[in-house]
């Protein structure tokens, strides 16, 4: 996981499914890649790019957090440009009907409030890999919610961050 102030170039990453969205006065980039999620966002004075990403190499220009996904982690960047900026991260390994239900879950949502992408399973039997991104806007906040799946180990990759005006 991993925070930049500053975009990153859409060539460092194998976009499979994205959106743009405009929240307030914002705009922001949601990418699903082959590795995991980009958050890019931006107003007028300051842009956010988050990176969830497996054996990704990427610049270390610009990054303002770096953490490696294992376990639950809470991080927060209280002096950015009118802004503060907070994630919570975990792994969660679960039981193979928790599992289940999680997944049928992530699908009913079909990404209504962002970007849903289904991966290929390893055989046509098999659970269909998700990532999910889900975005919200509220008085001044944004908050997203993202989900990737891997059914061969039943676990779920799940982060929250929030970007609030000061």
């Amino acid at each position: 996981m991993q925070l930049y102030g500053r975009p990153l170039h859409p060539e460092l990453f194998d976009i499979l499914a994205s959106r743009r969205l405009r929240l307030g006065d914002a705009s922001v980039n949601l990418w699903l890649t082959r590795t995991g999620h980009v958050i890019s966002w931006q107003n007028r004075r300051c842009h956010l790019t988050e990176v969830v990403a497996a054996d990704q190499p990427l610049p270390e220009w610009g990054q303002l957090l770096q953490h490696k996904l294992r376990g639950e982690r809470c991080d927060v960047l209280g002096n950015l440009t009118e802004m503060n900026y907070q994630v919570s991260f975990q792994v969660e390994m679960l039981s193979p009907d928790q599992f289940l239900n999680v997944h049928q879950e992530l699908l009913a949502d079909r990404g209504k409030h962002g970007l849903l992408h289904s991966f290929a399973p390893n055989h046509r039997w098999a659970l269909t890999p998700l990532g999910l991104i889900q975005a919200q806007s509220r008085d001044g906040c944004l908050f997203f919610s993202t989900f990737h799946t891997f059914p061969d180990d039943s676990a779920v990759v799940k982060t929250q961050s929030l970007i609030e005006r000061r």
